[in-house]
């Protein structure tokens, strides 16, 4: 059975991949139509809406992937057992 981090951490990689594909898609649909031959200028001001809405997305998607990678990381070495304590091994002490 799999254990809360794995499962958690697992989820959070496929819900990333989506996001960044969501991210790329609309990086492409928004270049598309702001370079595109269309005379409305409408059209143009909402490929460059939605480029920059795109690239504020990347910008806090790397910053959520990196805090939830520390936490994980915190989290995962909190969880290993301390070593034991050393023993005393000398003679007569």
């Amino acid at each position: 059975m799999m254990d809360l981090v794995s499962f958690v951490r697992q989820l959070t990689v496929q819900v990333m991949v989506v996001a960044w594909g969501i991210f790329i898609l609309t990086w492409i649909v928004g270049w598309a139509l702001r370079g595109s031959p269309i005379p409305l200028t409408r059209i143009k001001k909402t490929g460059h809406s939605l480029i920059e809405d795109a690239v504020w997305a990347a910008f806090w998607l790397a910053m959520g992937g990196t805090v939830f990678s520390l936490i994980t990381y915190i989290v995962s070495q909190i969880g290993i057992p301390a070593p034991p304590p050393p023993v005393n091994t000398t003679i007569g002490g």
